[in-house]
């Protein structure tokens, strides 16, 4: 690019800050750019200006957060108990890298990656039309980052009941059932948009279901729901059945994806959590937790050109 105009990357050496932050602060309407062809540039002259009048409020800003971070990495989206320990084995493995990761569901977690707010998202979203998970939405919910899509595992969802599914539970048409109570993951989480595309599939309205309204966060929260009795049943990981002694009739096989940019990809950290996913201590750890299947873990599925 000419020497009168940058990129984002140009921009980001630039000012000495992460490429990430740039879009950041392009997000928040506190840096000046220019949006050409789907690509943003930034007049050096603007920039220079842009210094000279908002170095503390903008950029020692962002500095300040970047050297806060320095050595982890940010993750949020969905939720699987699986997240924990594999994080417990990159800190035991590699203690210089952390991850600092937070449930906010698949779709808020990519909303996140591309607003440069985090550096991994996790994510098992389901296209309908394709069948496929997580890559067919990838153009609609990140069209500013390169993004690579990583396979972690697959899981096996499901409804949890009480020990020996006492009320008989057997499929989304007993959520109606007069006395069943349910317990419903948050909005824009992937268990969520599961749910909501099976009981349109089945002409099943959510005015019909008691407990559609409560919402938690994680697969543990509804297995702790059903096991304290606050809930008759919800839909969580097998993995949470087996955790808990709770029952399981599983719904669908998923796959869980990380998501992150290119130039993220290769960041030492995120090197070292590919290799303790494929590591022995992590495959000892997760062995008997349910059904999960790792024969993919580590493989690139996508990589945007």
């Amino acid at each position: 690019m000419s020497d009168e105009l940058m990129n984002t990357k140009e921009v980001a050496g630039y000012l000495g800050i992460h490429e990430k932050q740039v879009y950041a602060l392009i997000k928040t309407g506190r840096l000046p750019a220019t949006r050409v062809t789907g690509k943003w540039i930034f007049p050096k002259k603007v920039i220079d200006g842009w210094i000279e009048t908002n170095a503390k409020s903008g950029l020692e800003e962002a500095r300040e957060k970047g050297g806060r971070i320095a050595g982890a990495l940010l993750a949020s989206g969905s939720n699987d108990p699986v997240l924990d320990i594999l994080q417990t084995c990159l800190r035991k493995a590699h203690p210089e890298f952390l991850i600092f990761s937070t449930n906010t569901g698949s779709r808020e977690g990519l909303a996140a990656l591309d607003r440069g707010w985090t550096d991994i998202a996790w994510s098992h979203l389901f296209h309908p039309e394709s069948g496929e998970y997580n890559i067919p939405y990838l153009d609609e919910y990140l069209p500013h980052v390169r993004p690579v899509v990583v396979n972690l595992f697959y899981r096996e969802l499901g409804f949890l009941t009480a020990r020996g599914n006492p009320l008989g539970i057997g499929g989304f048409k007993d959520l109606t059932r007069e006395g069943v109570r349910f317990i419903n993951r948050q909005a824009g989480s992937g268990t969520r948009l599961l749910l909501d595309y099976r009981l349109g599939n089945e002409g099943i309205s959510s005015d019909r279901i008691s407990g559609y309204g409560q919402e938690v966060f994680t697969h543990i929260e509804v297995g702790l729901a059903v096991l304290s009795g606050e809930a008759d049943t919800g839909i969580a990981t097998s993995a949470v059945s087996s955790l808990l002694g709770l029952g399981f009739l599983p719904i669908t096989r998923e796959r869980f994806d990380m998501i992150l940019d290119q130039p993220v990809f290769f960041q030492k950290g995120v090197q070292a959590l590919m290799g303790v996913l494929a590591g022995e201590e992590f495959r000892k750890r997760v062995k008997n937790l349910g059904s999960y299947d790792f024969s993919d873990a580590g493989k690139i599925l996508y990589s945007k050109p």
